[in-house]
């Protein structure tokens, strides 16, 4: 079966790249650490040319032999190699943004190849403290193509990861969302800070310490921020009631549930209801199953799992800016 389109999930730490056939089918995939911030630097010959760029090696090492078998490939790109620091920069959409459309507003630049990369622009929500998004608006469009009609209409998507997004929107446009640090703050106080020093990593997921760090967010204690409940990770190792491989479950519980209380606070409010949101959640599975057992703590009942988005919301804007054309129905 012949490719169609070449679709790259290119972000800060990763690149991922997708060789798609008729309808998005995925034909052969592959992940690369050469986001934006670590490209490649040894330099290669590609068509003739003596290559440094960055941007250009690590486009050629992830689908350099699917371009020399189809030529004519187009490419499209979602993620931060649209930012200011990335390879073309794809401006911000402001919200309400209907994501079907993203495609018709795409930013192109010629490779040494001679493709075409053609780049989503990112979503910006604009207010006294203003969001942005680049990729997650991708993400979005895939997850909205699954849905069955009018199953959107109370419905918040999580994107959990090192800035985890939860995206509301109406009539296939994204009308609000918050994002929260709490991957990234993970690892900067796993990694930098006193409460990495006593734990033990590499263990196997220890889902009683999670849930303990999950209920300690959402308890009486929980009430005065996680500036003061995170100093627990560090005093229930001292006096010997966590061990040293539970603290990293214990904190990530503990850190998550900080983040879905608040979650649930603000949505109870923006709806003016004690009734939650359906949830659909997208991501690293191992992540989406830690953050759908901790939703459920948090009296978010309804969550499911959606697979595929991002490949499947970059086909879709694929054929929203003619780079390919639709399957035909039988």
């Amino acid at each position: 079966m012949l490719a169609q389109l070449i679709a790259l999930d290119w972000g800060t730490t990763s690149l991922r790249a997708y060789k798609l056939a008729a309808g998005g089918q995925v034909l052969e995939q592959r992940s690369l650490s050469s986001g934006i911030m670590q490209l490649p630097r040894t330099p290669r010959i590609i068509k003739g040319q003596a290559c440094t760029d960055g941007f250009e090696l690590a486009f050629d090492e992830a689908c350099g032999d699917w371009l020399d078998e189809q030529p004519a490939l187009p490419v499209i790109a979602c993620g931060m190699v649209g930012s200011a620091q990335g390879w073309r920069e794809a401006a911000y959409r402001d919200t309400p943004a209907n994501v079907a459309n993203l495609g018709t507003s795409l930013q192109t630049i010629r490779s040494l190849r001679g493709a075409d990369v053609h780049i989503v622009p990112g979503v910006i929500q604009r207010s006294r403290l203003p969001n942005v998004m680049r990729g997650e608006e991708t993400q979005v469009l895939g997850v909205l193509q699954n849905l069955p009609s009018g199953a959107g209409s109370d419905l918040l998507i999580g994107l959990p990861g090192s800035h985890s997004k939860w995206v509301e929107v109406a009539d296939g446009c994204i009308v609000h969302f918050d994002t929260f640090m709490t991957g990234e703050v993970f690892a900067v106080l796993s990694e930098h800070s006193i409460l990495g020093r006593t734990q033990q990593r590499g263990a196997s997921f220890d889902g009683d310490a999670f849930d303990r760090g999950v209920q300690v967010a959402l308890s009486g204690e929980g009430e005065i921020g996680p500036l003061s409940t995170l100093f627990s990770a560090r005093s229930l190792g001292l006096t010997g009631e966590l061990s040293g491989s539970a603290q990293p479950d214990y904190l990530s519980g503990l850190l998550i549930g900080h983040e879905l209380s608040a979650l649930a606070t603000v949505q109870r409010r923006r709806r003016n209801s004690v009734h939650l949101p359906s949830i659909i959640l997208f991501g690293n599975s191992q992540l989406c199953a830690r953050y759908s057992r901790a939703l459920d703590a948090c009296g978010f009942a309804r969550v499911t799992l959606a697979e595929h988005a991002t490949e499947r919301g970059l086909w879709q804007l694929a054929l929203a800016a003619g780079l390919i054309t639709p399957t035909p129905s039988r």
